[in-house]
């Protein structure tokens, strides 16, 4: 697995996660979805993602996008 599917794949786990917890347990877990979601948008513009620096650490290999 790619650097790039790695983040997408959590990502995209974070937001179900928030969505469930805010579905069973309060509606401020969406606050989580809200963060990840612009964490992706600011990603696409600046090519900073702090996830990927940490997974380049634990040696997963890069991909094209970071």
């Amino acid at each position: 697995m790619t650097l790039d599917r790695a983040v997408m794949a959590f990502a995209g786990a974070m937001i179900l996660v928030s969505l469930t917890l805010a579905y069973m347990a309060s509606p401020y877990w969406l606050l989580l979805a809200a963060f990840v979601g612009a964490n992706l948008f600011q990603a696409a513009f600046t090519g900073f993602c702090p996830l990927a620096m940490i997974l380049k650490r634990l040696g997963v290999a890069p991909g094209p996008a970071f």
